[in-house]
């Protein structure tokens, strides 16, 4: 698939401003669209929006297919009549600054469990056959269509989330065995004693789903399309382990014996160990990979463009023993390759997706990403780190390629140009054409000028922020995924400065 000259920013909305200890779907996000639009940007890119778990990555999440609760805005319940504005100021956080996952994992369930006590009560003004800003329709009929639309992954991470809740929130493998196993007497006689429980997952995901409709709707008529980002792995706790083991390479007892990772890279000299279990590729191939096909074609169901995080996994990933403690000692095995993408192709139509091809990439990689279309990734901030020519430096850019000044797994490019080795460093200012202190803004106009058909930057990069705005950090798991957006940062005058930097190099949209 062709895309067309163009820009945008990077930033989950987990990021995003507001009184409720994250960003939220609601008013914020919108505001953020109506940014995009002033400036003259056509896309937004976020990160995967799953329901996030211990460790608050959403590169590990309790499902491939479900959205994260934590980005449900309370505004938007109150509009639908399921929650007073009492409600909605008793959920408002005291911490603007962070994401305070701990809080939200208390605070929001509470008013989730509200929202759907006032739906079984028959409250909400939606449900009188009042459309929404969106014409989605009265609730009853849309919660009933969106559950039956989507139960070949609603009703498994549905009981999965209920089955956690009622242990104490352990991990799948430390269930009883018959709820372990998924024995069908076992699992009928929770659905029987839990099946309130199970309805109010499904319409916390209902209310999610509706919300993101919403917001996607808006952007569209604001020309802003959004680009999601979809993990090669899967979460080893989540619902689509559990619910699909013979699709993984899991033992009797249903554990892994190797798990995912990286070899030794830029960022990290022991590799990246991810610990995601593996797939049994062959017993998917026996499916025509049906479990993919679902799982990319609801992905393209809520975004535009798709970013497939790991590229290199699909033809060759990364086996690290489980019991490792580095992903040093990890071995290269066969991945599908070509046959996955056909299957998806021929179900699903031209795939508008954006291969994650960063790290040493064989020949091999290259030839499918090629043979797919797909664009692949280039990272500005990689060109300056190694002596003379190579592929990062932007005249080298194929036009089928995406670049970034930085993504979410890289310092921001001020926090880069003061911690980078003095060669680098001089290399960056001296190919930018710029200065320390305009070192962001630089790249993002390097950036713009490039061959490239697609550019983004971080929303951090716009506003010339430090490290301390930093989203993550390979390898490390403890405090990160936490930035946010200080209200009213996306001014007027920043709008008008980006637009004129994206109409000069052509990627602007009117």
């Amino acid at each position: 698939m062709d895309f067309k000259r163009s820009a945008g920013l990077l930033l989950h909305p987990s990021s995003l401003p507001g009184p409720y200890g994250i960003g939220t779907l609601g008013v914020e996000a919108r505001t953020f669209v109506d940014f995009l639009a002033k400036a003259g940007l056509s896309l937004w890119q976020i990160l995967p929006l799953g329901p996030t778990g211990y460790g608050d990555s959403p590169y590990q999440c309790f499902s491939a297919f479900a959205g994260n609760p934590y980005l449900i805005d309370p505004d938007s319940l109150a509009t639908l009549g399921l929650i007073s504005a009492e409600d909605v100021e008793a959920c408002k956080a005291s911490n603007r600054g962070k994401v305070d996952f701990g809080w939200l994992f208390a605070e929001k369930r509470k008013l989730i469990d509200l929202a759907w006590r006032n739906f079984k009560r028959g409250l909400g003004d939606a449900r009188k056959g009042e459309a929404n800003r969106s014409g989605l329709g009265n609730l009853e009929s849309d919660f009933a269509h969106f559950s039956k639309a989507n139960a070949f992954w609603l009703d498994d991470f549905a009981l999965f989330s209920a089955i956690k809740e009622s242990r104490g929130h352990d991990s799948w493998d430390r269930w009883p065995e018959g709820l372990k196993k998924r024995n069908s007497k076992a699992l009928t006689a929770f659905s029987h004693t839990a099946g309130d429980s199970i309805e109010r997952n499904k319409f916390a995901q209902y209310l999610f789903n509706r919300q993101w409709r919403e917001l996607r709707a808006y952007a569209k008529a604001k020309n802003v399309g959004i680009i999601g980002d979809l993990p090669i792995f899967v979460a080893y706790d989540s619902a689509d382990t559990w619910a699909h083991p013979e699709l993984f390479l899991l033992d009797r007892e249903g554990k892994p014996s190797k798990v995912a990772g990286v070899p030794p890279d830029y960022f990290t000299a022991t590799g990246q160990l991810w610990g995601n279990p593996l797939y049994d590729w062959k017993a998917n191939a026996k499916e025509s990979y049906a479990w993919w096909v679902s799982r990319i074609g609801a992905a393209l169901g809520m975004v535009d463009i798709l970013r497939v995080d790991h590229f290199r996994g699909f033809v060759e990933y990364w086996a690290v023993p489980a019991r490792d403690r580095t992903a040093a000692g990890g071995s290269w095995e066969r991945g599908p390759g070509l046959p996955l993408f056909e299957a998806a192709e021929a179900e699903l139509g031209d795939l508008p997706i954006i291969a994650e091809d960063l790290g040493f990439m064989t020949g091999e990689v290259q030839e499918l990403r090629q043979r797919l279309g797909f664009p692949g990734m280039k990272i500005l901030q990689f060109a300056f780190v190694p002596e003379g020519d190579n592929p990062d430096y932007p005249y080298n850019y194929e036009q089928n390629s995406v670049v970034y000044t930085g993504t979410h797994d890289n310092d921001t490019c001020m926090g880069w140009i003061e911690s980078a080795a003095p060669a680098a460093a001089r290399r960056a200012l001296r190919y930018t054409g710029g200065r320390r202190a305009t070192f962001a803004w630089d790249m993002i106009r390097t950036a713009w000028a490039s061959p490239a058909c697609i550019a983004i930057a971080p929303a951090q990069d716009l506003l010339a922020l430090g490290t301390e705005a930093r989203m993550n950090y390979p390898g490390r798991q403890e405090s990160y995924w936490t930035w946010r957006l200080a209200d009213g940062a996306l001014t007027d005058e920043l709008a008008r400065k980006i637009r004129a930097l994206t109409k000069r190099f052509f990627r602007s949209v009117g």
